[in-house]
């Protein structure tokens, strides 16, 4: 059965079995926030949900509380970072940080960082990009048992690598663009497969590469001892785009690209290239508040399509999202309620 809580007693509970799991008060506080922040953003695919598989990477070793960023190489308006496979929610903010203050400095800089466990949702370091006036621009791939069929493939060759593009707007809510590279994001299909749910159709090929609408099989192990895969969005085009990600948030970062038999691991691993512009540096600020202000003011005179509520703008569900969430509480279902309270009983919670 589905619970539905305040957002500050999931906090609650989830830092306290990431303290469990090793991590210092003020690291699993931190984590715990960005997970209900992504439950809040209407993300619930990088939520509390994925509180049991980090548990499970922290027991495997894969994953290392308490890891702060290092730096590789500091070229100034160029930045190299590792995470040493610390918690991303803890080691992407400290990179952004690092980067940021760079960009305000350089007018721009380009940031790599490799090796961070899994970064959660992309989307919140855009935010803090646009926050400080910003423009940024997030490539990322994913290190974890490949899920994601190439265009014309039968079977996962890579992960949901996800993109990002974040842009102040003077007067305005920025623009937040944050999506993964598959037609679905492989969380969602998590979700799914536990509230028994099907899958639309063309989401999702099985272990023998035929269309299904099953989203457990990319979640459980399947008959013949596979997995099935998740399909690009957009075709070729979004399958290159997740070539792209994989090459310059893997390979040029120096984190890795995957290219191995998969294996039962439960760490997730990213890396991110990330691109930061301060507009008021790049000489057109004035022309990119006039021309963006006007460009929207024209796209939103557009008359609603029969059906639908008319234009959105990336970023907007997101915020409509949290503010209703925040009023009504956070759903979960019961099957994931079940699993992140039995996470807290293999590290000797009493969760009940």
């Amino acid at each position: 059965m589905a619970i539905t809580l305040q957002a500050q007693e999931i906090e609650t509970r989830v830092t306290a079995i990431l303290q469990a799991a090793g991590s210092s008060p003020q690291e699993a506080a931190q984590v715990a926030a960005n997970l209900v922040l992504a439950n809040l953003s209407g993300h619930d695919s990088h939520g509390v949900g994925m509180v049991p598989r980090y548990v499970d990477a922290v027991l495997e070793g894969g994953l290392k509380p308490n890891t702060s960023v290092g730096t590789t190489l500091d070229g100034g308006a160029l930045l190299t970072l590792d995470g040493g496979h610390g918690y991303g929610q803890i080691v992407g903010v400290q990179a952004m940080e690092l980067a940021m203050d760079r960009a305000r400095e350089h007018g721009t800089c380009v940031m790599a960082l490799a090796h961070a466990h899994h970064l959660g949702r992309i989307g919140h370091f855009a935010e803090m990009a646009v926050a400080r006036g910003l423009v940024s621009l997030h490539f990322v791939n994913v290190l974890s048992r490949p899920i994601v069929a190439p265009w014309g493939g039968g079977d996962g060759r890579f992960g949901t690598n996800p993109c990002c593009i974040g842009i102040p707007l003077a007067g305005a809510e920025p623009f937040v663009l944050d999506f993964a590279t598959s037609r679905v994001a492989q969380g969602k299909m998590r979700v799914a497969h536990n509230e028994r749910k099907r899958a639309p159709e063309g989401l999702l090929i099985d272990e023998t590469g035929h269309p299904t609408t099953d989203p457990g099989v990319v979640v459980v192990q399947q008959p013949k001892g596979g997995f099935g895969a998740l399909m690009p969005f957009g075709e070729h085009k979004g399958y290159g785009l997740a070539l792209a990600c994989e090459l310059l948030g893997g390979a040029l970062t120096g984190g890795g690209t995957w290219h191995r038999p998969p294996d039962s691991a439960r760490a997730v691993y990213n890396s991110m290239l990330t691109v930061l512009v301060d507009p008021a540096k790049l000489g057109t600020a004035a022309a990119f508040e006039q021309e963006a202000t006007a460009f929207l003011a024209w796209l939103r005179q557009s008359p609603a399509a029969p059906g639908a509520e008319g234009v959105l703008i990336a970023g907007e569900p997101e915020r409509a999202a949290r503010e209703a969430r925040r009023r009504e509480g956070i759903t979960i279902d019961g099957a994931t309620w079940g699993e992140i309270l039995a996470a807290g009983e293999k590290l000797g919670l009493k969760t009940a």
